[in-house]
Parts: structure tokens; sequence; C-alpha cells
């Protein structure tokens, strides 16, 4: 065991936690914070991504160290405890609320303290929506439009688009959100990722073009993977999560030197050596084969959105299958384990991940400091 998951595992034991659980490291996160500040362009504000980060003092953490009070919501429920949360905060949404969800948030949360929300607008059709709504409740609504810079899923996509539109009385257009998540994953062949990344830049000083100068406050581009390659553009602003706890997703050329800063802890309930159900000669013969372990563990719990990284070698197998329950897990033969150890597993994903386990153990300084709660997820 390396001498990081030992003293996660000592820290775990002397915290008394022995069930799966969330443990974020803040020290990793800080430095991750560190580099963020170090590599962002000059001019680029940061709005912080409440999905990929959805616990609000690790908002509140990140937040001070970068002094914004930028949020990209997504979902009412979290959206409200934002903005709760953050009285000076300003949200934009990054995906188009169907209208009746955003007037079932709009009047149990009351447009005054919804004003500070900026929603996305991505048709036609939205637009006159939104117009309506804003009539009905005689308020001002803000907007910002979804504009396709090379993603293609979905919004506008092209500044004559926009330029065509009338926008209804009671709305307000605030700017863009122009998100390029495509971008690393152009092949070489077709330019790479640099190349996908200045052609949606220039699609997106195109969008800003067709906008008054008023209707400017908002050029947002980016996410975790590509926020920190851009600089020199329209954009005066990028959205960034996971990036922060770098889950395994975002192993990408645009973090290097990031560490992952959350996993997944939990107990191992069983080391054994496994036999499948019916006749003992299927075992061995799979064994022979190597489509079955001689060596294997039961996990407390399971089905993450996770990659074992403790045990090395760990990592499940299909003739079993998976169990939010106990996992089998299987281990090399000569694995050094007992019940009782910690297994650890990196998530995939921040989003959802980090809200599956209840309040998340924060490490720091070798020790387990505080637990702060996460976000609804519903």
């Amino acid at each position: 065991m390396s001498a990081y998951f030992a003293a996660l595992s000592d820290a775990l034991r002397a915290a008394e936690i022995f069930r799966p659980c969330l443990v974020l490291d803040r020290d990793r996160l800080d430095g991750n914070i560190a580099l963020v500040k170090d590599r962002l362009a000059s001019g680029l504000a940061v709005r912080l991504v409440d999905k990929s980060l959805p616990c609000i003092p690790l908002l509140s953490h990140i937040a001070r160290a970068l002094e914004t009070n930028r949020f990209m919501t997504f979902h009412p429920p979290v959206t409200q405890a934002v903005l709760d949360a953050f009285p000076e905060g300003d949200l934009l949404y990054g995906k188009p609320m169907p209208v009746v969800a955003a007037r079932a948030a709009l009047t149990r949360g009351g447009a005054g303290w919804w004003s500070r929300v900026c929603w996305l607008i991505d048709t036609p059709e939205r637009l006159a929506d939104y117009g309506a709504l804003a009539a009905a409740l005689d308020t001002e609504l803000r907007f910002a439009f979804e504009v396709d810079v090379g993603l293609h899923r979905g919004g506008f996509s092209g500044p004559a688009e926009i330029r065509a539109l009338k926008i209804p009385d009671g709305l307000r257009c605030d700017g863009i959100m122009a998100y390029e998540a495509h971008a690393p994953e152009i092949p070489g062949l077709f330019g790479g990722a640099a190349r996908a990344l200045k052609q949606a830049s220039a699609s997106a000083a195109e969008f800003a073009a067709a906008l008054d100068p008023d209707q400017r406050r908002i050029l947002n581009i980016g996410g975790s993977k590509t926020a920190l390659l851009h600089g020199d553009g329209v954009a005066n602003e990028v959205s960034i999560g996971s990036a922060f706890v770098l889950p395994k997703d975002f192993d990408t050329p645009g973090l290097d030197g990031f560490q992952p800063a959350a996993f997944i802890a939990t107990p191992i309930l069983k080391v054994l050596n496994p036999i499948l159900p019916g006749p003992p000669a299927v075992s061995k013969a799979l064994r022979a084969l190597g489509l079955f372990p001689k060596k294997g563990c039961y996990l407390y719990g399971g089905k993450w959105m996770a990659e074992p990284v403790l045990p090395e070698g760990m990592k499940p197998n299909g003739l079993i299958g998976l169990s939010s329950n106990q996992q089998f897990m299987g281990l090399p033969h000569g694995a050094n384990v007992k019940p009782g150890d910690y297994a650890f597993l990196r998530p995939m994903q921040s989003e959802a991940v980090l809200q599956h386990l209840g309040a998340i153990a924060v490490f720091s300084g070798g020790r387990i400091v505080e637990f702060w709660p996460v976000l609804p997820m519903g």
C-alpha cells in the first residue's frame, strides 16, 4: 500500500469511519486551485459549476480562493440552495430549463430572489415561452443564448439566427454560453484540439458581435478540460468544476499537473478464494482460461461510477457482476489484504458521485478534519 493511501486509511480509522464514504483531500484541492489561478488567462473570470462541485462548503472554499461569485447551475433545487448560500451569487444556467420548470422555481422561490439567475435560451420557441412567462409573472427575466461552436448539442447555429430575433418585452439578454467539450476529442487527422479550440473561440466572437454592447455582460466559454487553454478571445469568463477534484474522466492534457482530490473509501468485508455457483470444475476451468480470479474480495457497497485504485490490481469480474450491496472484486493472487482494510476507488466524474455517500469526509494534514454536507439530488 502506498504511503498516501496508508495515511488515508489511518485517518479513516481514527475518525471511526467504517462505511463507504467520499473522502476529499483538501490539501490536494488547494494545490489544484493554485494551478487554476496560475494558468488562467488574464481577463478571464471563473464561473464555478455546481453540478460538478455539489457541496456548499466546497463551492465556498473555492469561491473564496478565486474571489468569484459566479456559478453555473443546472437543477432548480440546487439553484435555490446556491442562491440561499451566496447572497451575492450570480448564476447562469448551463442547460435550458423547460418553461414549466422555470415557472415552478420562480413561484416557489420568488422572482425577486431569482433575479440573480440568468436562464439559457436555445431556440426561438423557448425565447417566446420565456417572454410569455415574464409577462404572466409581471417580472423581468435575464437570459443568455446557448450557441453552437462545434459541439452540435443544440443551441443557435449561427449569428444570423440571433440577429433575426425580436426579444420579447420582459426579457433581458445578458450574453452567450458557448461550450466546446468536443475539442479535446478531435483527432489530429482533423486538426486536433488546438484547431478545434481556435475555431470555437472564433465562432463565439461572431455570436458576441451579433449582440448589442449592453448584451455582452456574460461571454461564457469552456469547461474543466478546456478552460485553461483559452486566452486572447472574446470570452470574459470560463466555467470550471471537475478540474478542482480531478475525477478519472478528466485526465487530459489541459489539466497536466492536477492531482486527484476525491476518492471513495470503503471497508473490505471478505477476502476469499472465489468459486462460482455450480460445479467447482467450472470455476477451475475459467481460472485456467484467465476469465475468473484465484483470489477476490467483497466490498461494503459498490456499483459506483469509479475506478479501483487500491488494492493494486483490484477489478470487477463480469461473471459475478456488480452489486450496490456487496461488490465482488477480483484480486491478484499475491494481494496482501484482509477484512477491515480499506479499498479505494477514484470517481470517473464528480457530478452525482460526490452526492451518493452522504457528508464528505475532508482530509487534511493527515487526518479527517471536518464533514461537508452535499447538495440535494432532487
